[in-house]
């Protein structure tokens, strides 16, 4: 094979259709790969196609890769990169914006980049196939549904991409040419335009919150509108410029739609929405009291589903990312062991409001729950004393992982939700875009939180987006939509923050010009800049 179009088409290895337990919407394996002759001929085909396709999202963080929630907190103002002392850099490049923490460290994103390359084509290889089904008028519906499920999904892996490189080949038909990049406004356009179609040709009950249990984490209109708002928001602010296709009255009134159809509504309890903050254990049992929402819950708008089934033979439906949330080399019920990625700034712990109950339901308070004495400082980097508790591995009370199935192993087992979309969210973007009830919504945001009212200003709803969303991968994007200006400023630590790492003094130093000269965007894996005959080129800063 031509190498000029490896870095497309060596995925094609990849994207057979091999569905295993991905979600919990379906737990079957498909006998039928995208390359069978009698393919793409019926419905059913085309819904375990699709299946395939959510199959292929999953993966871009289930593959062991740099995922997009660890970069985007490692790359905030919320938490430093950590992991083991003894560890590779790679975690503190991306912390510090800065390949000479570790020069050799010029692939870190290259799994991420060909799974979510693999994931699109998968999409693509649908959308492409749809018209090979003999639809009936009474099936046209059908035909929509699924184009606006595997179109969002497609938007969905985009709008990743464009934010961690920016600069990205832009495919929307299977193909292995060697695609140079797309100018970015081509990219979001496509996103922008895969959203809108979902958004209106997706029946409101294609999956009703009332069937969660067999549908959480299906692709809904409502689904489609909250993060139709994200992108806008996003690229209006980064780029200070208006979105291509779509207005803000448009983007405003889908999240209205979203709250006066009242599927949704916020959790009574914010620390239900997670499950370690809503778990204690029970002594000499494997078992907690837990008073957890579940999956699916009012709440949630759209999860990225996984489960425990991921084993060494094949089986990779794991949530991968998560086992590098654990605190490094303890278990403490119901906090289970990982590699100590991602530990929090104390100065975030220490700025929010008096009474905030959001704080302990976010963040592991290591001297304050009294488990500094289990915890090895030797083995962990840059520890703060603080670490995440919404997304953790959990334990039993004698250190047992949770993670039962597959592998029964801490490492390739955890099956936490990814909660991509809550509706506190839509409530804040509503918002935050001018709702006649802005007041209202946010107003409801701070009640739950057990908070006054504040005056509803956009400075007043994004520090409240701050607390309210923190650990949920969405502090960074947030912060650079303000201006690369403003995000380094923030971000940046010029003078140091003190840590441990191996249980001596360390400094974190993180320097503005390294953000500013990146623009907030990630390395481009060299090996694909080599594959594609330097067709690709690299971000600045890089």
């Amino acid at each position: 094979m031509n190498s000029t179009k490896s870095y497309i088409a060596a995925l094609l290895g990849m994207v057979a259709l091999s569905l295993g337990s991905c979600t919990d919407f379906l737990n079957t394996s498909s006998k039928t790969s995208l390359f069978d002759e009698n393919y793409y001929k019926t419905i059913d085909d085309a819904e375990m196609s699709l299946v395939g396709c959510y199959d292929g999202w999953q993966r871009t963080t289930s593959d062991g890769g740099f995922a997009l929630y660890i970069a985007s907190e490692v790359m905030s103002d919320d938490c430093f990169g950590g992991t083991g002392n003894g560890d590779g850099r790679g975690y503190q490049v991306m912390d510090r914006f800065d390949i000479s923490e570790s020069p050799a460290d010029a692939n870190i994103f290259n799994q991420t980049w060909q799974s979510y390359y693999a994931g699109i084509f998968r999409c693509n290889t649908l959308l492409q196939k749809l018209d090979q089904i003999t639809w009936q008028e009474s099936e046209l519906a059908i035909r929509d549904r699924i184009e606006g499920e595997t179109r969002m999904l497609r938007a969905l892996m985009y709008f990743d991409m464009v934010r961690l490189w920016e600069n990205i080949p832009l495919l929307l038909e299977p193909t292995v040419d060697n695609v140079p990049q797309a100018d970015p406004a081509q990219v979001y356009e496509a996103i922008i335009a895969d959203l809108l179609f979902a958004a209106n040709k997706i029946p409101a009950n294609a999956y009703p919150k009332a069937n969660a249990a067999q549908n959480d984490g299906r692709i809904t209109c409502y689904a489609a509108k909250a993060v139709l708002a994200r992108v806008y928001l996003y690229y209006t602010g980064y780029y200070a410029t208006e979105a291509p296709g779509v207005t803000k009255s448009e983007v405003l009134q889908g999240l209205e739609d979203i709250i006066s159809d009242k599927e949704f509504d916020l959790v009574g309890d914010y620390k239900n929405l997670w499950e370690a903050a809503s778990s204690t254990p029970i002594d000499g049992k494997y078992a907690f009291e837990s008073t957890y929402a579940g999956r699916g819950n009012i709440e949630s708008v759209l999860a990225q589903k996984f489960n425990d089934t991921q084993d060494w033979s094949g089986n990779i439906d794991g949530n991968a990312w998560l086992v590098m949330m654990g605190m490094r080399g303890t278990n403490w019920s119901p906090y289970g062991k990982g590699w100590g990625a991602c530990t929090v700034h104390p100065q975030l712990a220490n700025v929010y409001e008096p009474g905030d109950k959001r704080k302990t339901a976010s963040i592991i308070d290591i001297v304050g729950e009294g488990i500094a004495d289990k915890f090895d400082k030797k083995e962990q980097r840059e520890y703060t004393g603080y670490t995440v508790k919404k997304y953790t591995p959990m334990a039993y009370y004698d250190g047992t992982t949770t993670t039962q199935g597959g592998a029964g192993d801490f490492s390739a087992s955890q099956s936490q939700d990814y909660i991509v979309m809550r509706y506190a969210d839509v409530l804040l973007m509503a918002a935050e875009l001018g709702s006649p009830n802005a007041q209202t919504y946010f107003d409801r945001v701070r009640e739950r939180a057990g908070l006054e009212s504040k005056p509803v200003t956009k400075e007043n709803i994004l520090t409240e987006r701050r607390f309210e969303f923190a650990f949920e991968g969405l502090r960074y994007w947030d912060l650079l939509r303000q201006g690369i200006d403003l995000a380094a400023t923030i971000i940046a630590e010029e003078s140091g923050v003190s840590v441990l790492s191996g249980g001596a003094n360390d400094k974190v130093v993180i320097k503005a010009d390294n953000i500013k000269k990146t623009r907030g965007l990630c390395q481009i894996p060299e090996s694909q800049i080599t594959l594609s005959k330097g067709v690709l080129k690299q971000n600045p800063g890089w």
